[in-house]
């Protein structure tokens, strides 16, 4: 071969390799806008934290809904910051690259003082449903009663009041509600008093509990217990505190977790450079996204301190992806996403 065709070859070869970035890049562009990192801090507080996402098909806009902590709030002593509060609604009218603050939700069930935590919202004919963890109080420590509540709302901002959920004990949180394949409802929750462990509850409805008195995972502490269905597979991811570990499960009763645990390593991006958790996972399509919250501050030179720093939050969105029948998650690529309009339940 003449040395100038050569020559000719290699200069396509390279012109290919230096535009391959870019096909990529377009490629992933086709998949949605590139998300916000981070992708949500609360105006007020800056302390959203424990998201849940749900599309509202009223106003065709993708609903957050999250705990928000006092974060920025001075002279709160011990954990009261994180109790004394409503929940937030932020919104997203492009799919989930994008969220702002809408308002909050306006929940018909009140002491003098209350707090509202981690809720968990599903849709059904037509109908949304939150099962909320309630403080009856604002309290300096942990030591202290909570429980689940029923609501029910029309438009995801007025919640009225159903019913106070009997349960394993009088400390448990952290409703995760998921629909059964034979169209009952499940709902996996932490119950504090025997170490953090997740217990579960079944309904026909989603009106009456009957409550299994049956712990499906115990092996180390959690909370934030979320379930989703994925790659054939069903999937629970639970906030460790170290991470999130993720379980599978073949009936949804017995659950396996997998060897390492996600949201571990500290991220490289705004406000991600600590561990994950607290997480929701929302499958559009073949795709599967991680919604999760973050207290950026709390980083190794940070350690001892108590103040706005250390104990505001963010929230990010990070995609996952099954690798040799493991999920795995690379919080540092970036988020392209457009999540499909069908809600989450």
């Amino acid at each position: 071969m003449a040395r100038n065709s050569r020559l000719a070859i290699l200069y396509l070869i390279v012109l290919v390799l230096l535009q391959l970035p870019a096909r990529l890049n377009a490629q992933d562009k086709t998949n949605g806008k590139l998300a916000d990192k981070p992708l949500y801090r609360d105006p007020f507080f800056d302390g959203a934290a424990d998201p849940t996402i749900i599309w509202n098909g009223n106003e065709k806009k993708w609903f957050m809904f999250y705990t928000n902590r006092r974060a920025n709030v001075p002279g709160l002593d011990g954990v009261s910051w994180v109790h004394g509060t409503l929940i937030g609604i932020a919104e997203s009218a492009d799919g989930g690259a994008t969220w702002k603050y809408r308002d909050t939700c306006d929940i018909q069930y009140r002491f003098t003082d209350y707090t509202h935590w981690a809720p968990e919202v599903v849709e059904d004919k037509g109908l949304y449903h939150m099962f909320l963890s309630y403080v009856p109080g604002i309290f300096t420590d942990w030591n202290h009663p909570r429980w689940i509540i029923h609501l029910t709302s029309k438009n995801l901002i007025n919640w009225k009041f159903e019913s106070k959920l009997d349960l394993s004990s009088e400390r448990c949180i952290d409703a995760c509600v998921f629909r059964l394949p034979g169209g009952s409802w499940r709902m996996y929750y932490n119950n504090e008093l025997d170490g953090k462990s997740i217990y579960f509850a079944d309904s026909p409805d989603l009106y009456k509990w009957t409550d299994s008195g049956k712990k499906v995972i115990g092996d180390r502490g959690g909370e934030g217990p979320n379930v989703f269905f994925w790659k054939g597979k069903h999937w629970m991811a639970v906030d460790n505190w170290n991470g999130c570990g993720i379980y599978s499960s073949d009936d949804l009763i017995n659950w396996k977790r997998q060897e390492k645990n996600i949201l571990q390593e500290p991220g490289k991006g705004k406000d991600d450079n600590v561990m994950g958790g607290h997480p929701d996972i929302v499958v559009s399509g073949d795709r599967a996204y991680i919604f999760y919250f973050t207290h950026p501050g709390r980083i190794p030179g940070n350690k001892g301190k108590d103040n706005t720093e250390m104990r505001r939050s963010s929230i990010q969105v990070a995609e996952l992806e099954y690798i040799d029948g493991q999920i795995v998650c690379n919080r540092d690529k970036p988020v392209y996403i457009n999540l499909e309009p069908t809600g989450k339940e």
